[in-house]
């Protein structure tokens, strides 16, 4: 069961939305083992470590949570998980579990080691979760049957499975459910020669062309993002296709990534336009995020969960206890003189 909840129109820098086209680059770029899986090397040496221990044993590997922004390959984690211990792999997300019996019916299905991962787990609801307390330490599910005073509760055992959860908001899941996690990994974002090395590999899988160059100008500007790097390559070889171009070079990719305003620093229009209300419209004085949201036209969650991780990272916002303000860097990059400095040249 998997749900999908994209934008049907998302931003090629929106790391978190997913189109049907993504789904099908995800299984067709997806490395099938950790010696293939690029990056998160210290991630992929403790579950070495931990699929390695439980095979030993001849046991199920534990309950694993991954967390972190989107992108950057939680999915993928699960899927070689699963692979390399041999077993299959059933996928939901927390939204798309509205009932206690929809969890049931997951769980009842499962074969013995089975892998199920749980997307956006923080999103369960209460009575869902006390459901799988008993599932995830006993591999037994507590049903009730009848209703009132003649009500009763029967145990259901079930094969020993291993839930694999995936989240980008790890302070919203509740401490009795991250407690019952065997192991927690948080995924970090990608340098440069990492990125450069999933879109060397992904171009080689499409076919396409591409000078190493080019792939680390492509790199830089992907947001420190696996999923997003993907994204763009393929927008890149459309306009190369178009253009009649064999090979991607460094002019191709400048040349794509204007057409579609995305600047040197990965920044598209909307990061810009974010930048531009903080530091013009508002003078560089601290703003409130709901202020913020209606004077640029975004959603909160929008800025809170898309542009602003990536902002902050570069440097180019700051979070005060006033609200949001706008960095030197972001005057430097927006090539305007910061408020104080053109009052210090006043006086002067």
């Amino acid at each position: 069961m998997i749900e999908s909840n994209h934008n049907p129109n998302p931003s090629p820098l929106d790391s978190s939305s997913r189109d049907d086209e993504d789904l099908i680059m995800d299984q067709n770029l997806r490395p099938a083992s950790l010696d293939e899986y690029v990056g998160q090397d210290s991630v992929k040496e403790n579950l070495r470590i931990v699929m390695g221990a439980a095979k030993k044993r001849g046991e199920v590997l534990e309950h694993l949570l991954f967390y972190g922004p989107p992108g950057l390959g939680k999915t993928t984690l699960a899927f070689i998980a699963a692979r390399e211990m041999g077993v299959n792999i059933k996928i939901t997300s927390g939204p798309a579990i509205e009932r206690a019996g929809d969890l049931a019916s997951l769980l009842t299905n499962l074969s013995q080691g089975d892998v199920l991962f749980v997307d956006e787990i923080h999103r369960l609801n209460k009575v869902v979760e006390e459901v799988l307390y008993p599932a995830m330490e006993d591999y037994a599910l507590d049903i009730i049957l009848g209703k009132g005073p003649g009500a009763r509760s029967i145990r259901m055992d079930l094969p020993k499975f291993t839930l694999i959860g995936a989240t980008t908001r790890i302070g919203l899941i509740s401490s009795p459910l991250r407690d019952r996690f065997g192991a927690t990994y948080r995924l970090e974002y990608y340098t440069a020669e990492d990125l450069q090395k999933i879109i060397m590999r992904s171009a080689k899988i499409l076919n396409i062309k591409i000078e190493k160059v080019a792939a680390m100008e492509l790199a830089k500007r992907s947001r420190f993002t696996p999923r997003i790097a993907n994204r763009l390559l393929r927008r890149v070889r459309d306009f190369a296709q178009v253009n009649n171009r064999d090979t991607i070079n460094s002019e191709v990719v400048d040349q794509a990534l204007q057409l579609l305003e995305i600047d040197k620093l990965g920044l598209d229009k909307n990061d810009r336009r974010i930048l531009e209300t903080l530091a013009v419209k508002f003078s560089g004085n601290p703003v409130g995020l709901s202020t913020l949201a209606a004077a640029t036209g975004e959603e909160e969650d929008t800025i809170t969960d898309v542009h602003e991780p990536f902002l902050i990272r570069l440097g180019m916002v700051t979070r005060t206890p006033k609200g949001r303000q706008a960095t030197e860097a972001a005057y430097r990059h927006l090539e305007i003189t910061p408020p104080n400095a053109a009052g210090q040249q006043k006086m002067l």
